[in-house]
């Protein structure tokens, strides 16, 4: 076969969720509804850490970048998703999807590059509180910041040079919610195997490794809490073990789609939702909005906002 000729597909079909029109609409109406959750919850963070001077510490500084992170990797494919439910041809072109593929890896390794960050900010402010502002300085967390958003780079970078180029010719359905890697390059009409161990190397492994190390950190934060305070064990268990659940249903199955990506497996488009769609509404949930001095922070800059509208008004 002449593969200069041969990649006819300019277009993918997405299958997205099959099922009677009354489901379709109820899996609209819910994620459109989660979608929407999940914008108004990380802006909302993102312009009170902005905005709010009691919000200065390293920590919020961070979950003003998890949450900007968030809101990219959401909307990389939850509005197409959304709108492939209602509609009868399900299609991305060819170049829709790689750009989707692109920026859905480079959101998610900065994202889980973050969480190690944030790790290591918690545990030095827990471990060792003396010496957090100096340890924790400004430069140190721009540095930490660029160079998360540079392994989201790098990550995706090296999967998608390598993808790109790839021949199809005929076979274009995507049985996902979006152009997933493992089963685009299953679609090219060229032998992929070496590319596909390179995807497992490389997505696979930095999904593991990087929930190994947030495991490990947590389970150090809980041995030093325990060690100083058996008062403090309770509240720091309570709020670890909500971040912990967060970042299981991130990590999971992200492991479990790249780890072993090349099987097919009737339920990923199930776990795909969990790290595009629920995660992203959950991460605000848990990490910031229960969090009492941004609650206060919120509403200082509403009742600020409240008040210029009324200056404003009587002038």
């Amino acid at each position: 076969m002449d593969l200069r000729n041969a990649s006819m597909v300019t277009e993918f079909i997405l299958l997205g969720f099959s099922g009677p029109w009354e489901l379709q609409v109820f899996f609209f109406v819910t994620f459109a509804l989660i979608y929407g959750a999940t914008l108004m919850g990380n802006i909302l963070i993102i312009i009170t850490v902005t905005f709010s001077s009691a919000l200065r510490s390293p920590m919020y500084f961070l979950l003003g970048n998890l949450s900007f992170l968030d809101l990219c990797l959401s909307t990389v494919t939850t509005p197409k998703m959304i709108t492939d439910l209602l509609a009868e041809h399900r299609a991305i072109s060819l170049w829709g999807c790689m750009a989707q593929m692109f920026f859905m890896h480079f959101f998610g390794g900065a994202e889980m590059t973050l969480l190690i960050t944030m790790a290591f900010d918690r545990y030095v402010a827990i471990c060792k509180p003396l010496h957090y502002r100096t340890i924790m300085s400004h430069r140190l967390l721009r540095g930490l910041v660029v160079l998360s958003w540079t392994i989201g780079f790098i990550h995706t970078t090296s999967q998608m040079v390598l993808t790109v180029n790839l021949p199809f010719c005929g076979h274009n359905v995507i049985d996902n919610i979006f152009c997933d890697l493992p089963l685009v390059i299953k679609l090219a009409c060229i032998e992929t195997y070496t590319l596909e161990l390179f995807v497992i190397a490389d997505s696979g492994l930095l999904s593991l490794i990087c929930f190994i190390l947030l495991l490990v950190s947590y389970t150090v934060i809980l041995v030093t809490v325990r060690q100083r305070s058996s008062g403090g064990l309770s509240k720091a268990l309570s709020t670890l073990s909500a971040h912990i659940i967060v970042v299981t249903l991130f990590f999971g199955p992200c492991i479990f789609i790249y780890a072993w990506p090349f099987k097919s497996f009737s339920g990923n488009k199930v776990l795909a939702v969990f790290y595009t769609v629920i995660t992203p509404l959950l991460n605000p949930l848990i990490y910031t909005l229960r969090n009492q001095k941004m609650q206060e922070a919120m509403k200082k800059l509403q009742a600020q906002h409240i008040f210029k509208e009324y200056e404003t008004n009587h002038t």
